[in-house]
């Protein structure tokens, strides 16, 4: 069950005058369409679809992570005007790749919102089945939220289907409307959905690790310790001992992954990997992340490579079809979880170690020297930067620890560390809420 994604063209296929305004149907109506419970099926594919955009999980949305923050860089060569603006954290409001994020991440929630609409009147499903289809497609709506504001801040909460001109119009509600709404649905998918060994389809243990990464973003430190230790406990997953097999499609430590094919490739490679090597090298690693490793850390040469003097990061490294399946979630991330809420907890520090150790053990590293709470904290924040180089995480690490403008020389006020909202965003929704964040 490895490949299993298609567009659903004539079911999920949206046109838009405006990024919200995505239409529930193209050639036939999204009745006609969602009438039985192979429907329903074709239209929860259909949701996971826009994941695979190039602007989204097919390249920009990880790769803006790490290019805005301490990881990538563009070299002088590099073309994009768009990469640029975030290299120097200095973007504009009608950035292409900026756009992109939003309104793939809007066509997701938008075809999960016509599918969550049709479940209840299905006939042919049983209760239980109705569960597990709802619980999929809120897991595909609360990562598509969750990921929108921790690029924009404040954003619309999208529950229904967009079906007239006047859906398009809703303002940005504060994060903390948006954070309750993306709990809400994870509970509920962590509830009905089953344990599953197939990464592409979320699945209970899934709901459980993004819950476990919200409530940290959320400074909820003991119900992030309680998430995360139960992925770690129940979930059935498992740390592989040699880091570069990590990146295998449906390894053992991945949780929930966006599924990649010759027909619907990622571009990640191509936009890493040199032009000697047939890559476009858009971006590069910085000096950095090449100094951030210690000596004998394995997750070095699993991460960057040389061609020449010229590193590149090969964490994603299929340049000729980009069938490399992108991860969202993996164990790994659970132990650091639980590290960091226990220190800023102050409790068991102990245990704060044993995991911290748990992952630099693997890395080929020895315990580590931290002795103190603040001493950990600093040495968990190394050891994600090292440990998810190049996955997308380092930009919103800085951020939602307040180290951004620490770390950052570009980051000069609190103001930019929230993206631009889209302008054409701006410019079409008319709800007086709908604000451009400050400064730009």
């Amino acid at each position: 069950m490895k490949k299993i994604f298609i567009l659903i063209i004539g079911l999920l296929t949206f046109t838009a005058c405006d990024v919200l305004d995505v239409k529930p149907y193209d050639r036939i109506s999204a009745d006609d369409a969602f009438k039985d419970k192979e429907g329903i099926e074709k239209g929860i594919l259909g949701a996971y679809a826009p994941f695979q955009n190039l602007s989204y999980y097919g390249r920009s949305y990880i790769t803006f992570s790490d290019l805005s923050a301490d990881n990538l860089q563009q070299p002088v060569d590099g073309t994009s005007a768009d990469y640029r603006e975030i290299d120097n954290n200095n973007i504009l409001p009608e950035n292409g790749g900026v756009l992109g994020i939003w309104s793939s991440a809007f066509e997701s929630i938008n075809n999960a919102n016509n599918v969550i609409a049709h479940v209840p009147d299905m006939s042919d499903m049983t209760d239980e089945e109705k569960g597990v289809a709802l619980g999929e497609l809120y897991f595909i709506r609360a990562l598509n939220h969750f990921n929108l504001m921790v690029y924009f801040g404040d954003v619309p909460i999208k529950i229904t289907p967009t079906r007239s001109p006047e859906d398009v119009n809703i303002p940005r509600k504060p994060k903390v409307e948006v954070y309750a709404q993306i709990v809400e649905d994870l509970e509920y998918a962590a509830d009905h959905l089953p344990e599953s060994s197939v990464k592409v389809r979320a699945s209970k243990y899934a709901a459980v690790a993004l819950l476990a990464r919200v409530h940290l973003y959320m400074k909820n430190y003991a119900d992030a310790i309680t998430r995360a230790t139960e992925v770690i406990d129940n979930g059935g997953y498992a740390l592989i001992e040699d880091y570069a097999d990590v990146f295998t499609d449906a390894s053992a430590e991945s949780i929930f992954e966006i599924d990649f094919t010759v027909q619907n490739r990622n571009r990640i490679a191509e936009y890493n990997f040199p032009k000697s090597l047939n890559g476009r090298r858009e971006v590069a690693p910085t000096p950095e992340i090449l100094n951030a490793y210690e000596s004998g850390d394995e997750r070095e040469a699993a991460s960057i490579a040389f061609e020449g003097s010229l590193a590149y990061a090969i964490k994603y490294d299929d340049l000729s079809t980009g069938t490399d399946n992108v991860i969202v979630l993996r164990l790994s991330e659970m132990y650091l979880i639980r590290a960091e809420a226990n220190a800023k907890l102050a409790q068991n520090l102990s245990s704060v170690q044993d995991d911290i150790n748990t992952i630099r053990n693997r890395a080929d590293l020895g315990d580590t020297p931290a002795g103190s709470y603040p001493a950990l904290l600093n040495a968990i924040e190394q050891e994600r930067w090292v440990e998810f180089a190049f996955e997308g995480h380092r930009w919103f690490d800085l951020v939602r620890t307040d180290r951004a403008m620490d770390v950052l020389p570009n980051v000069t006020k609190l103001s930019k560390t929230l993206f631009p909202i889209p302008l054409s965003e701006i410019i079409t929704n008319t709800n007086p809420d709908m604000k451009q964040n400050p400064d730009y």
